[in-house]
Parts: structure tokens; C-alpha cells; sequence
């Protein structure tokens, strides 16, 4: 049996990041409310910046288990990661023992985070992977779109890796959504179980695909609308 993540670990992993999110940049939270409280939940996060995944985990309202490349879990980063519930993936193969594990997660209820871009790019949702739909598909959960804006617009002084100290970073969390339309209730009410039954025939996720990038696309829209950005 495949291990699942430490949803402990990761509530070890969210309040690091609220302090280090907090403690080093600006970060400004909208639409966390509706986040569903209970029940799996899928987050798909654009991505441009290295602290996009740290952001969404100290500023969202509940733990994450984020999908991870494998080559960012080297020397002490590795058990540090894990501890703290992050999911180790090979993206140049079909990584069974990645899949396996980020369903378990959705199957006892947790937050998975994915960046469907796949790696750092322009963060713009442009193209995205069909991994996000495979597992949106296979188990059930509900996406909830997450922007992340401000976190590459310029580097810090001190550290170029980083934005500028006490910048402001904006985090939008948007409605929750099913990858395939009609699938279910996208309410926040809680109590959503995991374990879908939607079709994964390739048409079937490659529809789903063409749904996810055109909501994503527009969350992220208004997103920067609101925020300015």
C-alpha cells in the first residue's frame, strides 16, 4: 500500500509558511472564504515564482499537499519536504507512486496542490497539462483556481532569487469548479467526498483539459483585475 502524506506534516508545513510568508513579504488574501472546509479540494496555482507554492501554503485556510519536482528535494530539502507532507514527482515519466500517493490524499479528504503549467513559466495559465484533469476526474474534487500575483515583478535587492523584502504579493482564491461539467455540486458547504466516477477515456480528459484552462484563464483575469495587477 502506498504511504499517503502526513496531513499533520502538513499543518506543520502551513504554519512555517505563515510565518516565513508573513514575516518576509506582504501578502494580501482574497476570496480564501471560499475555500471548501472539509472534503478533497484540488488548488491549480499559476506559476512564475519559486515562493508561489510557499504563498499558497502559509496564506491558505487549510493544510496543502503540493506536487513537487523531484530535483527540488535534494540534500536536506528532501526529508524536509516530506516531513512537512509535499509530494515527490518525476515529470518526465509516468510517476505511479506520485499518482497513487496525491490520490490518497484527495481520497482522506486533503488539499492537493498542483501547478498545471507544469514548471515556472510566465504563470499565465497559457498551457497546462492534463495531469490536473486526470486526477480532478479521477477522484472527484472540486478545483479552486489560485492566482498568485506580484511574486516575479521585480527581484529583491538582497537576494535576487526573491521578491523585495515586505513586497506586496496578492493571492486570489476563486469559486470552486467541477473539471467536467454537470459533474456534481462545486458548493462550499464541506462533506464532498472524493472518488468520482467521471470518464477518463483521453476525448473525455481532454475535454475536461479545455474546461479547466478556459476557467482558469478567466479567474486569473479577473484576478488582476481586482488586485490591479
Amino acid at each position: 500500500m502506498t504511504d499517503v502524506p502526513s496531513m499533520r506534516g502538513a499543518e506543520v508545513g502551513r504554519r512555517i509558511g505563515v510565518g516565513l510568508m508573513y514575516g518576509l513579504f506582504k501578502p494580501r488574501v482574497l476570496g480564501s472564504w471560499r475555500v471548501p472546509a472539509s472534503g478533497p479540494v484540488i488548488f491549480a496555482v499559476n506559476h512564475s515564482h519559486n515562493i508561489d507554492g510557499p504563498m499558497v501554503m502559509g496564506v491558505a485556510p487549510r493544510p496543502t499537499h503540493f506536487l513537487i519536482k523531484k530535483e527540488a528535494f535534494v540534500g536536506p530539502l528532501d526529508p524536509f519536504l516530506t516531513g512537512i507532507g509535499q509530494l515527490k514527482v518525476d515529470r518526465h515519466s509516468t510517476d505511479r507512486t506520485a499518482i497513487a500517493r496525491a490520490l490518497g490524499v484527495l481520497e482522506q479528504g486533503g488539499v492537493l496542490g498542483i501547478f498545471p503549467e507544469g514548471t515556472r513559466g510566465e504563470g499565465d495559465f497559457a498551457s497546462i497539462r492534463a495531469g490536473l484533469a486526470y486526477f480532478a476526474v479521477r477522484s472527484g474534487a472540486p478545483i479552486v483556481p489560485v492566482a498568485v500575483l506580484g511574486s516575479s515583478d521585480r527581484p529583491g535587492r538582497l537576494t535576487k532569487a526573491l521578491p523585495p523584502l515586505r513586497s506586496r504579493v496578492d493571492v486570489v482564491f476563486g469559486d470552486p469548479f467541477d473539471a467536467v461539467e454537470g459533474a456534481g455540486s462545486s458548493d462550499t458547504g464541506g462533506g464532498r467526498r472524493a472518488g468520482g466516477s467521471g470518464r477518463r477515456t483521453r476525448k473525455a480528459l481532454d475535454e475536461a483539459t479545455a474546461r479547466i484552462q478556459k476557467l482558469l484563464t478567466a479567474h486569473l483575469e479577473n484576478a488582476r483585475r481586482l488586485t490591479g495587477r
